[in-house]
């Protein structure tokens, strides 16, 4: 009898020393469907381990502010988190062809992008003992403005919210003013005269209420960015193989129904923006030949600077 007491205590120990709790910082709100992906993809991280990997999330900036998550997935401060993609751009542009504009527009385009951008953003992580799991994209980006906008020339002289590297050069070659400003920092930002007009997706337009501060959108589907999540390589690599297998599988079920969840966004979003009193509009034959002048002006840019490696990306997304 003594030995089974003993034996039994012993499992207990080993279980609970084997048992995980992970901490997960993302840098969007509850409602967002990014979030709400990540926290299906937590439980069922928990249901299919039993309970002994439980990732805790911590949504909006509230464990680490944007700005920060990647490093502190890097040097193990968190094992995991999620992070916008092209906030990575300053690193190497490959990160960042998704946020170019008129590059990929659709989510057939977006696909086929991600098929040739992952291989390079999963050997440029490893780099840096980081591992992507999944990535989700948010519905492609429109334009919101005070009044319908006909030409490039309206947005001149508007403060304009950028949110990476890419969408400040748009804007400052549209001439505007770019300036950083987080999702959930825009109403603030209207409100106080900060900004003046915003390039987003629907869905961070209704999740900021901007018919509280902007009259007018249109669908110019300008870019499809994407969101990433990232695991520590070593912090994956002490799982056990269950676990890890199981994270694994639970990832790559979040890609897909994420993915199916932003379509569904896109259109859902877009009717509540009008239901709440926005003028949605389509953009005019100007507009569009304005902003894809911009694009391509960029995309010359961005070869001119791009890595090798960034450049291999489109070179495959291309043929």
């Amino acid at each position: 009898m003594k030995h089974f007491i003993l034996g039994a205590v012993a499992a207990v120990c080993t279980t609970a020393a084997q048992a995980q709790n992970w901490d997960m910082p993302t840098p969007y709100g509850d409602a967002t469907f990014h979030t709400q992906n990540i926290a299906q993809f937590a439980d069922d991280v928990r249901d299919a381990t039993g309970g002994s990997l439980d990732i805790t999330l911590h949504s909006a900036g509230s464990l680490f502010p944007h700005a920060e998550i990647k490093g502190a997935i890097r040097n193990r401060s968190v094992p995991i988190g999620e992070f916008f993609l092209s906030r990575l751009s300053n690193e190497d542009l490959a990160y960042g062809i998704d946020s170019q504009p008129f590059v990929a527009t659709s989510y057939d385009d977006a696909a086929r992008l991600w098929t040739a951008q992952e291989p390079v953003i999963t050997e440029l992580l490893a780099a840096q003992g980081l591992m992507p799991l999944f990535s989700v994209p948010w519905p492609a980006q429109g334009l919101y403005t005070n009044g319908e906008i006909a030409t490039v020339e309206g947005l001149n002289g508007l403060r304009f919210r950028a949110y990476n590297a890419a969408l400040e050069e748009f804007a400052t070659l549209a001439g505007a003013a770019p300036v950083q400003i987080e999702a959930s920092d825009i109403p603030q930002a209207f409100s106080t005269g900060q900004v003046e007009a915003m390039i987003t997706s629907p869905s961070t337009g209704v999740n900021s209420t901007a018919w509280d501060f902007v009259t007018h959108y249109t669908p110019i589907n300008a870019w499809v960015p994407k969101n990433i999540v990232v695991v520590n390589q070593r912090m994956f690599d002490g799982l056990d193989a269950d676990t890890q297998a199981a994270v694994l599988a639970a990832a790559e079920a979040a890609e897909i129904r994420g993915w199916e969840m932003s379509a569904a966004e896109a259109e859902t979003m877009t009717a509540t923006l009008a239901e709440n009193g926005i003028a949605v509009y389509e953009p005019s034959a100007e507009l569009v030949a304005g902003l894809q002048s911009i694009g391509a002006t960029m995309l010359d840019n961005w070869n001119a600077a791009a890595s090798d490696s960034a450049k291999a990306i489109l070179e495959t997304y291309n043929n």
